[in-house]
C-alpha cells in the first residue's frame, strides 16, 4: 500500500528536480529538447505496451477505446481552459514567460499532469508485488523538463524561489497522495473499469505528449528529434521485455 505512495511521490520528484536544475544549474536549451524528445518516445511506448495493450487484453476493445477518447478529451479541453489563463508555455523552456504565464495556471497545469499519471501508478500495482517500472520510468523523464520550464515561467511571474520550491513539493506529495489512492481505491475494480481508467489515462498522456512535449522537443532538438524520440520508445520496448 504505501509502496505506491512512495513511487508517486518518487515520479513527481521530478518536478522539484528539474525546478532546482532550472534555478542552480545553466543547462542548454538544446539538451532540454533532446531530454524532451526521450521522454515524448517513453511515455508513447509506456502508454501503448502498459497501459492499452493491457487493457485490451484485460477489459475488451470498447472499455479501452472509450477510455482513450475520454482521457485524451478531457485533457485537450482543460489544456485549452488553462492556458489561455496562462499556462500555455508550462512544458516549454524558451520564449517570453512573463507575458504569457500565470503561476498560478502553471501550477494548476502541473498538478493536472501529475493526477492521472499517479493514480495509474498506484493502480499498476494491484495483484502484483511490484510497480511498472516502465510507467515510473517514462513519467519521471517527462516530468523534469517540466520542472525546468515551469520554474522559468514562475520565476517570470515573480514567485520568489522558496514559494516555488513548496508549490513543486506540494506537486510530489500530491503525486504521492493519487498513487495511494489510485491503489487503494481501485482495489476492488472490475476488469473493464481498470481497463478503461488505464486507457483514460493513456489518453490523456498522449494527448499531452503531442500538445506540450513534441513541439518543444523539435523546436530545440532540430532534425534529430526523430531519431531520439525513436531511441524513446525502443527504450520503452527493452523495459516492457524485462
Amino acid at each position: 500500500m504505501w509502496h505506491a505512495a512512495m513511487w508517486g511521490g518518487i515520479s513527481g520528484s521530478a518536478v522539484l528536480l528539474g525546478a532546482l536544475a532550472a534555478v542552480f544549474l545553466p543547462i542548454k536549451k538544446r539538451l532540454i529538447g533532446f531530454i524532451m524528445a526521450f521522454g515524448t518516445g517513453v511515455l508513447i511506448g509506456a502508454s501503448t505496451y502498459e497501459l492499452l495493450e493491457d487493457s485490451v487484453e484485460s477489459g475488451g476493445l470498447f472499455a479501452t477505446a472509450a477510455g482513450f477518447l475520454a482521457g485524451a478529451s478531457i485533457f485537450s479541453i482543460l489544456d485549452i481552459l488553462i492556458s489561455k489563463k496562462g499556462a500555455k508555455n508550462r512544458k516549454r523552456s524558451s520564449g517570453d514567460h512573463s507575458k504569457t504565464s500565470s503561476g498560478l495556471a502553471i501550477f494548476i497545469g502541473t498538478v493536472m499532469d501529475a493526477i492521472p499519471e499517479s493514480i495509474i501508478i498506484g493502480a499498476s500495482l494491484i495483484g502484483q508485488q511490484t510497480v511498472s517500472m516502465l510507467l515510473v520510468i517514462a513519467i519521471f523523464i517527462s516530468n523534469i523538463p517540466e520542472g525546468l520550464s515551469s520554474t522559468a515561467g514562475l520565476l517570470n511571474s515573480n514567485y520568489s524561489k522558496k514559494k516555488i520550491f513548496i508549490l513543486w513539493f506540494s506537486v510530489l506529495v500530491i503525486s504521492a497522495v493519487c498513487s495511494f489512492l489510485g491503489y487503494t481505491l481501485l482495489d476492488n475494480a472490475t476488469e473493464e473499469l481498470m481497463a478503461g481508467i488505464a486507457a483514460f489515462a493513456a489518453g490523456g498522456i498522449i494527448a499531452m505528449v503531442g500538445s506540450t512535449m513534441m513541439p518543444e522537443a523539435f523546436e530545440e532538438g532540430g532534425a534529430i528529434t526523430g531519431l531520439i524520440a525513436a531511441l524513446g520508445l525502443l527504450t520503452s520496448l527493452i523495459l516492457d521485455s524485462l
